[in-house]
């Protein structure tokens, strides 16, 4: 079981980035297809605040993945 542990938390620590990185250009991606004016402000503005909520969620990501590869959560206290 701790070995899976370790390995999920690579993953997240890969994830948290890599989610990100898709987010952004997929941002750049439907402002640069939003029309002209106010379609395009919404469009910036909408996508300005998905990834400003989704940023420290990626981070808190990263930091589960890490305190998982390092081992942190082999040991759990019983009840």
């Amino acid at each position: 079981m701790n070995s899976i542990k370790k390995t999920l938390g690579l993953f997240w620590i890969i994830l948290g980035p890599a989610s990100i990185v898709f987010l952004f250009i997929h941002a750049m991606n439907k402002i640069g297809l939003a029309a002209e004016g106010v379609a395009k402000t919404n469009t910036t503005l909408q996508w300005g605040i998905i990834l400003f909520i989704f940023i420290p969620i990626s981070a808190g990501l990263v930091i589960f993945g890490y305190y998982a590869f390092k081992g942190e959560y082999d040991q759990l206290p019983e009840e």
